[in-house]
């Protein structure tokens, strides 16, 4: 069956596939994809389709569309600062798994509500909002190693976990099957310490205070739809792949010179790694590398000249009028060639104006960037 895939992501924007194949069992979806790779078939795996540019081509072979479910409440970890271990299915909705856990008292992932796609994605894309990552929660995960074609367990540590980044979206061809999560319980459903100044904000704490559970959720997608972040049927802005670029990191020096209005971060660098012969005394650590700086991708495209709801002549693909960091298909005519037309012209804007290079979010399939 042809399957057009505009109808399976967020954008709404994409080609046929020759055949679609819907996996609800891990061994399901195992399947599928092995079947694909024997075959030589050109195959993608696909969850929420909210994190992708399809391209109007298509996708040739199969699509393989995770709807496994379910989330198991796993034994206990005593002693643990977070103690409530979950185990999630691939498919299950992300956004269902947060509100699940804030009506159970489990904090943790409050934060990252509202955030659209499948829970198998989150760890691939080291999804995070509002001071929150899942890297901070993420126990582990069941993969399927494409190429050998093993089922194993791998530990959040060898994920190589960053900002929006992990060893599979690097080019390690592995499935994710499912997921493990710790989270912390709390007699009074509080969450984290709140990390975000806008949300503390919302909430009328200070940072670093806790919050109850409920409340940051509701701030959270508050917060998110007054942006168009969370998917709704009666706001066209929301039609989008999300955030389209990445924060930028840049080194100290270089944001020196930017303008001093402009919004910047400091990274925490990471402490150089020593080797050490067996037996030898520990050597003096080399004096620290320059320090990064993450700055605001939202502020260098409306300071080049880029406004909210700015469109190219003709084009159906548009900056959302709620969020400069949305390209949307709100018109609803859009194509995957305007979507990405549209963030070449803001890349080269911002490079223009202030020499950083902004780096899209989504996975482009099939569509040149």
């Amino acid at each position: 069956m042809t399957v057009r895939l505009a109808e399976l992501t967020t954008l709404r924007v994409g080609g046929p596939a020759d055949r679609l194949v819907e996996a609800t069992t891990s061994d399901e979806l195992v399947a599928a994809v092995l079947e694909a790779e024997g075959s030589g078939e050109p195959w993608l795996v696909l969850g929420g389709g909210s994190n992708v540019l399809v391209g109007d081509g298509g996708v040739e072979g199969v699509v393989v569309r995770v709807a496994t479910r379910g989330v198991e409440r796993l034994p206990d970890v005593d002693g643990s600062a977070r103690p409530v271990r979950l185990r999630v299915q691939a498919g299950e909705p992300w956004d269902a798994l947060v509100a699940h856990t804030v009506e159970s008292g489990w904090g943790g992932i409050e934060a990252l509500s509202g955030i659209p796609g499948s829970t198998g994605a989150a760890p691939i894309q080291n999804i995070g909002a509002y001071g929150q990552e899942i890297a901070e929660s993420l126990v582990s995960v069941e993969v399927l190693d494409v190429d050998s074609g093993d089922r194993r367990t791998v530990p959040a540590p060898e994920l190589a976990l960053g900002y929006r980044t992990s060893a599979i979206k690097q080019g390690w061809r592995a499935v994710v099957l499912s997921v493990d999560l710790a989270l912390e319980r709390s007699a009074e459903a509080l969450g984290r310490p709140v990390a975000y100044a806008q949300l503390a904000d919302a909430l009328g704490v200070d940072a670093g205070q806790r919050a109850p559970l409920a409340g940051v959720r509701s701030a959270v997608l508050a917060l998110r739809a007054s942006k168009g972040m969370v998917l709704d049927e009666a706001d066209p802005h929301s039609v989008s792949a999300g955030s389209f670029f990445t924060n930028p990191i840049v080194s100290a020096s270089f944001a020196l010179g930017l303008p001093p209005d402009a919004p910047r971060w400091p990274q925490q660098p990471e402490p150089p790694a020593l080797a050490v012969p067996l037996g030898a005394e520990p050597a003096a650590p080399p004096p620290p590398t320059e320090g990064t700086v993450k700055l605001s991708a939202a502020w260098l495209i409306e300071h080049a000249g880029i406004a909210r709801g700015f469109a190219l002549p003709g084009s159906g693909a548009s900056v959302s009028k709620k969020h400069t960091l949305a390209l949307t298909n709100a018109s609803g005519r859009a194509t995957a060639a305007e979507v990405a037309e549209l963030a070449r012209y803001i890349q080269t804007r911002v490079m223009a104006e202030f020499g950083v290079v902004l780096h899209p979010e989504p996975v482009f399939v099939n569509q040149p960037f």
